[in-house]
C-alpha cells in the first residue's frame, strides 16, 4: 500500500484469541483458548455449563522491517457499548477505506473502497478489535453476558486480550498505544488502569466521554445535575452556524464558539444553578442569549425552562423545514419522520453511512483477507439475547475519570490525545475538554494532555481532508512519545 507516496510492505493477520472472565480462569487458558493440560481442570460436555469465556476477533497489520528493529503497536476499537469496530477499520487508519461523500446519504451498493492514503501504518503497527459479542467476537459458557457486558467486564476482557496479543507476537517491548472512539474512550480509561505493570506511552481519545453525567441524551432523566446542558451548548452553536440559523451569522466559527463557551461555564451556568430560584427577567435574558447561539425561538427555550437535551435539539433546529438534524454528526440532515414528536425519532447520520461501512467490512474480510466465509459479522450486539450493559460500578458509578486520573499519576510519562468534532451531539466537544480540565491529577500533569478538534462530527474521519489532516496529528503524537520522554 502507499501512505503519502511511500511504499509500505506489510503482512494482515486475522485470527482470534480466546480469554477468560477472570484473572484465575484466564490464566488457565493456553493462547489456542484451550484448559492446559496441567490445569487440573476438565472441560464439561456442555459449552454452556463452561467457564465463561470470550473469543475476541481482531485483524492486526504489521510493516515489514529489518529484524531487530522495534515498532510501535497501537490497539484500536470503536465502542456503542456494544459496537463492533467496522467505523475505525474501514474508515480510518485502516489499510483499506471506504469512500463516503461527506453529509450525504449516497445511493445504495456498489461502494467504493479504496487503497486508505491516510492509513496510520506508515507509524505504528495496527490492532483493530471487535468487542465480545460483535464483529466476529463471540461470548460462550455460563452467564457469559454478564461476565463481559459491562464497564469493568468489558476492560478487564481487553486487558487480557491485550497482554495475549504481546505474548503471541512477541510485542512486549514495543511502545504501546490504545486508541478508543467514543464509549471505546470510557474503555480506555480503565483499560490503561487495568493494565498494571504496562505502561503506555499514549492514549488517544477520539470523541470522548468520560463521565455520563455530562451526556446530552436524556439529561432530563438526571435532575439537579445542570452541568450536561452548558456543556452541549458549544455543539448547538457550531450546529446553528453550520445550517445558517443564527440572526446575525458569525464570520468564522472558532473565534464564535470561544465566546459560547465562556457563557456556557458563566452566567449560563449560574443561572441554571439558581432553579426555581432564577427571577424570570433574568430567565427571559438567558433565553434571548441562548437563542443568539443556537437559533432555537426564546419561546421554545423559555417552555423548556432553559434546558434542551440533545435529541430534543436534533429535533427542533431544523424543524421549519421538516427536518431532523444528525447526532453523530449535526451537519447531516433528513426528513423528520413523526413531526409531532417531541425528540429526533432516527439519526441521519448514521443512516447516511451504515449500510456502506457494513457492506464493506463484510466484502473485505471475506474477500481480501479471506476469513469468516461461514460466519456472521455482527456490526453491534443490540438486539443480542441477554445483551444488556451493565453501566454501574461497584465503586465509581459512571464516572471513570478516576481511572484515567490513576493511569496518569502512575506513569506521569503517559501523554494523552484528545479528539473530536465541534459538529458532534453524541459526545459534544466541549464536554471532553471540561472532563479533562476536571482530572485529579496534579496541575503539572495537564502538560501530557493535547487537543485536537475538527469542523467534523463523532466520526471526524468520514472528511477525506480531515481525515489526512488527523493522521498528521496522531502520527506526530506517535512520534513524540514513542520514546516514552
Amino acid at each position: 500500500m502507499t501512505v503519502g507516496g511511500q511504499a509500505i510492505a506489510y503482512r494482515a493477520v486475522a485470527g482470534t484469541l480466546t480469554v477468560g472472565a477472570t484473572n484465575s480462569q484466564d490464566a488457565l487458558l493456553g493462547l489456542d483458548g484451550k484448559l492446559l493440560p496441567d490445569s487440573g481442570e476438565k472441560a464439561p460436555e456442555r459449552i454452556e455449563d463452561a467457564a465463561p469465556t470470550a473469543r475476541i476477533f481482531y485483524t492486526a497489520y504489521f510493516k515489514k522491517v529489518a529484524p531487530g528493529e522495534i515498532r510501535p503497536i497501537t490497539f484500536l476499537y470503536n465502542g456503542g457499548p456494544g459496537s463492533s469496530t467496522m467505523w475505525l477499520h474501514m474508515g480510518s487508519f485502516g489499510p483499506k477505506r471506504v469512500v463516503t461523500t461527506d453529509t450525504v446519504h449516497e445511493a445504495a451498493a456498489p461502494y467504493k473502497i479504496v487503497n486508505n492514503d491516510a492509513s496510520l501504518l506508515d507509524v505504528s503497527d495496527l490492532v483493530f478489535i471487535d468487542a465480545p459479542g460483535t464483529g466476529f467476537s463471540r461470548v460462550f459458557g455460563k452467564n457469559a453476558g454478564e461476565a463481559f457486558w459491562g464497564i469493568d467486564q468489558d476492560a478487564h476482557a481487553f486487558e487480557r486480550f491485550i497482554r495475549r496479543f504481546l505474548t503471541k507476537y512477541e510485542r512486549w517491548n514495543s511502545p504501546k498505544y490504545i486508541f478508543g472512539e467514543s464509549y471505546g474512550t470510557p474503555r480506555s480509561a480503565v483499560l490503561s488502569a487495568d493494565l498494571q505493570n504496562v505502561d503506555l506511552n499514549g492514549i488517544i481519545l477520539l470523541s470522548a466521554i468520560l463521565s455520563f453525567d455530562n451526556s446530552a441524551d436524556e439529561p432530563e432523566l438526571n435532575p439537579g445535575v445542570d452541568q450536561a446542558y452548558a456543556l452541549a451548548l458549544p455543539t448547538y452553536a457550531a450546529s446553528a452556524w453550520y445550517h445558517k440559523k443564527l440572526a446575525n451569522q458569525p464570520p468564522a466559527l472558532e473565534p464564535f464558539l470561544a465566546e459560547v463557551e465562556q457563557y456556557a461555564l458563566g452566567e449560563y451556568m449560574a443561572a441554571l444553578l439558581q432553579g426555581s430560584e432564577l427571577p424570570e427577567a433574568r430567565k427571559q435574558a438567558v433565553a434571548e442569549k441562548l437563542h443568539d447561539y443556537t437559533g432555537l425561538p426564546v419561546a421554545y427555550l423559555m417552555k423548556s425552562n432553559l434546558r434542551v437535551e440533545g435529541g430534543a435539539f436534533s429535533k427542533t433546529l431544523q424543524e421549519d423545514a421538516g427536518l431532523t438534524t444528525g447526532r453523530l454528526d449535526t451537519r447531516y440532515a433528513g426528513p423528520d419522520y413523526d413531526p409531532l414528536s417531541k425528540d429526533a425519532d432516527y439519526d441521519p447520520q448514521s443512516n447516511a453511512i451504515s449500510s456502506a461501512y457494513t457492506t464493506a467490512i463484510n466484502q473485505y474480510m471475506r474477500e481480501d483477507l479471506k476469513y469468516g466465509q461461514n460466519w456472521t459479522y455482527k456490526p453491534s450486539a443490540y438486539g443480542e439475547p441477554g445483551f444488556h450493559w451493565q453501566m454501574r460500578r461497584t465503586e465509581g458509578g459512571q464516572n471513570v475519570m478516576p481511572d484515567l486520573a490513576k493511569t496518569l499519576k502512575a506513569n506521569p510519562k503517559t501523554k494523552v490525545l484528545l479528539a473530536g468534532g465541534y459538529y458532534d451531539l453524541a459526545t459534544p466537544f466541549f464536554e471532553g475538554i471540561y472532563e479533562m480540565h476536571h482530572l485529579p491529577i496534579p496541575k503539572s500533569l495537564q502538560a501530557n494532555i493535547s487537543y485536537k478538534y475538527y469542523q467534523a462530527g463523532h466520526m471526524i474521519y468520514v472528511n477525506d481532508g480531515i481525515l489526512k489532516q488527523f493522521h498528521d496529528d496522531v502520527a506526530a503524537f506517535i512520534k513524540g512519545t514513542e520514546a516514552a520522554k
